[in-house]
């Protein structure tokens, strides 16, 4: 049932007083005091695999703080990467989101690579990641690095558009218990966290998440099958300090959810009545790093198996395993080294449940070696030219080569200007070679047997920079040629289609952010992008499924967000978070439709009750009745005013 959109105001007009005569001193969060200086200094390791300050990283990165997590209120990761700038976020229903790197961007997006703590979780069903089962406590998140651009030859194939990079607290920053609730119009969640000090400086973490999620609505009112829970448990053990460093986490999830409108799928002429989704999995990592006179040592392993029955198309069971092994080393004031090898492999099981459609074969092994090495070589002071490449294997299209080369200037402490020139590659997945429909002889779509890796070539111009005491800024200008990338053709025969490499094209754009230190009590964040695309269908293909369209369609031609954050009188904060989306286009076999426009405002307001508790009300989409960021207008959910009161405690 759909929600009163005057019920969310009744809930802020209650709360609102009770959290601003709140009156004990804030406890801040790890990063809330620190200058604009010194989270310049903060430490990454997106962008050269190893730990660099993000002020003299030469790429594209956004970093999101645990501070930005706690006053944004998110509960959910894709909720906490709308304040990353340089990506586009839409909400499809829900559970389901689209969320991609300089455009391309769908349900099943597939060129944006997501990392939690080091583990992949990029499915080789589709190329992309799935959403709904990326349900960790967000309090135990130390930062989110999101970098925009290629990062194929520090990551492998499929960083084609961008890294995400989500990395957890040491479990030996976390000791004592934490409970986290919340309820809400739309949500209600439960968190609990435990942390003990183990010898020698370590420690271990252990966590319990439960997430409740109400369904939606179309914009005429109809229901949409999309509510669903999900239990989430796991742990983080750390070991070590100046010496050998040992992490051990582990994660385990259980979930229902339901599949949304329309209430029927119609796949080669049948028509199928849709059940609910059920999602589980569970995966253990581990990683060892030793320090050495001239560089370090690390290697990692991790385990990962999902299951995922999807009624009553298909039931997948995947399970990957994967080893990395890194060496870095600076043998000369002059040259930093990292060399590495990695060897990624899964086994795939679906069990296709409809004549209709199917994955064929139903099992299937794959494997992904490769290695790579790369150096960053100091030119002159303040002058580093970094050459770097990866050499992959995968057993669709065999080898491919993954170069970059990057300059980067510090013309001095506060200004870096840098630029890369980079070939990064998108490969094949189950879903591009190995679906068919009808599941038997002869099909209609016959699969893409000859479909090749897509590719990308991309120019980046940057600069990052602190001009003023107050103000920092990033801004980044690309071009990128893309080639061969995924179309849905008409056979010659005229009887079947197949998934080909039929369109090519260009994409120019900008990305732009900065922060300022307005007064001692309001810091303003704010960032924009703007993408030209023109993508072209190879000479005599038909493009069946409008995958042109579509894939222009779905690439916002900008985004604007502005968020200011707040410390209020007797110690109460207040953070504003001001979105504009332009328009999307969205293609279908009878007539062209739009996503309109929208411009949201996210607004949150807390306190502390007592030493250790705060407490949280906010609200989405403020002063909008409803709008839709994704899909077809019939189908695709609105998302109006939501709010949610929020109360954390540390004992």
């Amino acid at each position: 049932m759909g929600v009163s959109p005057t019920r969310p105001c009744r809930i802020a007009a209650v709360a609102l007083p009770a959290l601003l005569a709140t009156g004990p001193a804030m406890a801040q969060a790890d990063l809330v005091n620190l200058s604009l200086e010194e989270l310049g200094n903060v430490v990454i390791t997106s962008t050269a695999k190893r730990e660099q300050r993000l002020g003299d990283a030469p790429a594209s990165v956004f970093v999101i703080t645990a501070d930005d997590i706690r006053r944004s209120g998110a509960t959910r990761l894709p909720e906490a990467l709308r304040m990353a700038p340089n990506l586009q976020v839409a909400q499809v229903t829900t559970n389901d989101y689209a969320i991609s790197a300089r455009g391309f961007n769908s349900q099943s997006a597939n060129k944006l690579l997501v990392l939690i703590d080091g583990r992949s979780v990029y499915t080789p069903l589709f190329g992309g990641v799935f959403w709904d089962v990326q349900d960790l406590p967000m309090e135990n998140i130390e930062r989110i690095e999101v970098v925009s651009g290629p990062g194929s030859t520090v990551w492998g194939v499929n960083a084609v558009n961008g890294v995400v990079n989500v990395i957890t607290r040491s479990a030996a920053q976390t000791p004592g218990t934490r409970v986290s609730a919340g309820a809400g119009n739309r949500e209600r969640l439960a968190a609990l966290s435990h942390g003990l000090a183990l010898p020698n400086g370590g420690g271990l973490r252990l966590h319990l998440k439960h997430t409740e999620l109400r369904p939606t609505e179309t914009a005429n009112g109809t229901p949409v099958d999309d509510a669903g829970h999900m239990t989430q448990a796991g742990f983080r053990a750390d070991w070590g300090g100046s010496g050998d460093r040992v992490t051990l986490l582990g994660n385990a999830y259980r979930g229902r959810r339901g599949q949304p409108l329309p209430g029927t799928v119609a796949v080669a002429g049948s028509r199928f009545q849709l059940g609910a989704i059920s999602l589980s999995g569970a995966n253990l990592l581990a990683r060892w790093e030793r320090p050495l006179p001239e560089g370090m040592l690390s290697a990692q392993a991790y385990f990962d198996r999902t299951a995922r029955e999807v009624p009553p198309t298909f039931d997948e069971t995947l399970e990957i395993a994967d080893l990395e092994v890194q060496y870095t080393r600076r043998p000369v004031p002059e040259h930093q080294l990292t060399f590495g090898a990695n060897y990624r492999r899964s086994r795939d099981h679906v069990d296709n449940n409809t004549p209709s459609f199917a994955f064929l074969p139903k099992r299937l092994n794959q494997t992904w070696p490769s290695l790579f090495a790369q150096d960053e070589i100091m030119l002159a002071p303040g002058l580093h030219l970094t050459l770097g490449t990866r050499v992959e294997r995968n057993d669709y299209t065999g080898t491919e080569i993954l170069p970059n080369l990057r300059l980067a200037w510090k013309a001095s402490p506060r200004h870096l200007w840098w630029t890369s020139l980079a070939r990064t590659v998108r490969a094949p997945s189950r879903l591009d070679r190995d679906i068919y429909a009808p599941a038997e002889p002869p099909f209609v779509l016959a699969g893409g047997p000859n479909f090749q890796a897509e590719t990308a070539k991309v120019v980046e111009l940057g600069y990052r920079g602190q001009p003023l005491d107050a103000l920092t800024l990033s801004a980044t200008v690309f071009h990128a040629d893309y080639d061969r990338l995924r179309t849905q053709n008409l056979a010659a025969s005229r009887t079947s289609v197949f998934f080909g490499n039929g369109m090519y094209g260009k994409l120019d754009g900008i990305e732009t952010w900065g922060s300022l230190q307005a007064s001692p009590a309001l810091r303003l964040h704010a960032g924009f992008t703007r993408l030209w695309p023109r993508m072209r269908l190879r000479p005599g293909v038909i493009d069946t499924a409008f995958t042109l369209a579509a894939t222009e369609g779905a690439m916002p031609r900008h985004q604007a967000q502005l968020r200011a954050a707040f410390d209020l009188p007797r110690d109460a904060e207040l953070d504003l978070l001001l979105r504009h989306v332009s328009r999307l286009i969205v293609p279908d076999r009878t007539a062209f439709g739009e996503v309109p426009a929208y411009t949201a405002v996210d607004l949150r307001l807390g306190a502390r009750l007592g030493a250790a508790t705060e407490l949280t009300l906010t609200a989405q989409n403020l002063f909008d009745r409803g709008h839709g960021e994704f899909a077809k207008v019939a189908t695709r959910s609105e998302f109006g005013r939501g709010v949610l009161l929020h109360v954390r405690s540390r004992f």
